[in-house]
């Protein structure tokens, strides 16, 4: 065979081993002694080939393993089938969401010990907003500025189709934030601001992260995720302006969007990282539910709130009605335990917000949460009742609670009851 392919014995067996890759030379004469059909030699389509795998193997999971290009090509060309099945096992989550969640609920614990209130990096954002000059009309433009000046960074709106499934993507090697042609204004002012806050105090970032002492590295990742978005919000809404408007509207949302040019989760967001030491805002939690009734978002700031009020999904509680009328802000005072003790008095504002042009990122309920012996400063609540008697009462998770006047469907409450039934009889 080496004869017919015009090499040697050797270097033939360097090829069969996987120790020499088959030039285009050599793989002519495959084709033309043999009549061979190179197509036999693509990798499976199923699994996008050479890309598909590195795209899988770039997983920052994997990054401590340095697995370069040559070494993907090698397990493609010596174990297909083997390949197949992780990019199968990867593409189908293979434990990769119970890997996720814990790594979520470790930034949320250690969050939760801030109560969602960096002190240093808000007091940083505050004197980088002043330094910057930003006002309504012109954060989007001193903003690019700043990140051209001191970060040789420019910023670029690109169509939809270059950036699918994607919103914001940072290169490096094209020193350029790139933005989603899809996305809104107020979205689009959030990401440079976020990728200012990130570059800026980077240092500072490090440092609290750290602090963290969380155990992996996906939970350190998510945690420095929360804390961009935290930074972006701080340059956005800076503290003593920000919160002085708050207490002057009476916390009247539309207004605060219009005044500081951001979207409605944005504010919503802000207002649970109000502690600074001496000027403290109203304690404030704010959760984001999905059409399928599913809690994806959670902060609970300076409220006591528990996460996830968990596994509550009560068509009593006004973020479900929000999505028959979506845009529109909805209030409710509310009874709910989460788990432990008397159920406590909430008042709750919700809005439908839509998503910021990713497919996956649809319509979604952003809820606001205050106890109501706090709810009398709030524009929102003039003219209703905050007297406990009258709240809705939603009750404990079905599994925990044996509430009979709770207006959580039957079945629930019934699945619930079987166990009892069952030890009475």
């Amino acid at each position: 065979m080496a004869s017919m392919l015009g090499i040697s014995p050797s270097y033939l067996n360097l090829i069969e081993r996987n120790q020499r890759p088959l030039s285009a030379r050599v793989l002519v004469q495959v084709i033309e002694r043999f009549d061979f059909d190179p197509r036999s030699l693509r990798e499976d389509d199923a699994i996008g080939g050479l890309d598909g795998m590195v795209r899988r193997l770039s997983d920052k999971r994997f990054g401590d393993l340095g697995i370069d290009r040559e070494e993907v090509q090698e397990l493609l060309a010596a174990a297909p089938q083997v390949a197949a099945a992780f990019a199968r096992l990867y593409d189908s989550g293979g434990g990769e969401r119970v890997l996720v969640e814990d790594a979520a609920a470790a930034a949320r614990r250690a969050v939760e010990r801030w109560q969602n209130h960096f002190a240093d990096l808000d007091h940083a954002a505050e004197a980088l907003a002043d330094e910057l000059r930003l006002s309504r009309g012109e954060i989007s433009g001193a903003l690019s500025e700043r990140l051209r000046e001191r970060h040789q960074l420019s910023v670029r709106i690109l169509p939809a189709e270059v950036m699918p499934g994607q919103v914001h993507r940072l290169d490096l090697h094209a020193r350029q934030l790139q933005l989603s042609e899809m996305l809104p204004g107020a979205a689009r002012r959030f990401q440079i601001a976020r990728q200012v806050g990130m570059l800026e105090m980077r240092e500072d970032i490090e440092l609290l992260v750290a602090g963290a002492n969380l155990a992996s590295a996906e939970a350190r990742e998510v945690l420095r995720e929360h804390i961009g978005d935290y930074l972006a919000g701080a340059l956005l809404l800076p503290y003593r302006r920000f919160l002085r408007a708050c207490e002057a509207t009476g916390y009247d949302l539309a207004v605060l969007q219009r005044r500081f040019a951001v979207s409605f989760d944005q504010v919503a967001q802000r207002l649970t990282t109000l502690g600074r030491v001496g000027e403290r805002g109203l304690p404030f939690f704010t959760a984001v539910i999905d059409r399928a009734g599913r809690m994806t978002q959670f902060t609970a700031g300076a409220s006591g709130a528990l996460y996830p009020l968990e596994g509550a999904r009560w068509p009593a509680w006004i973020p479900y009605a929000a999505f028959e009328r979506p845009g529109t802000v909805l209030t409710q005072a509310a009874t709910f335990s989460e788990g432990e003790g008397l159920a406590r008095h909430w008042f709750t504002i919700t809005r439908t917000v839509d998503g910021d042009g990713v497919m996956c990122a649809g319509r979604r309920a952003v809820v606001l949460g205050i106890e109501a012996r706090f709810a009398g400063e709030l524009a929102y609540a003039r003219g209703l009742s905050l007297d406990r008697a009258d709240a809705v009462p939603l009750g404990t998770p079905c599994l925990r609670c044996g509430r009979t006047e709770c207006l959580t469907p039957a079945p629930a409450r019934l699945a619930s009851a079987l166990p009892r039934l069952r030890t009475t009889t």
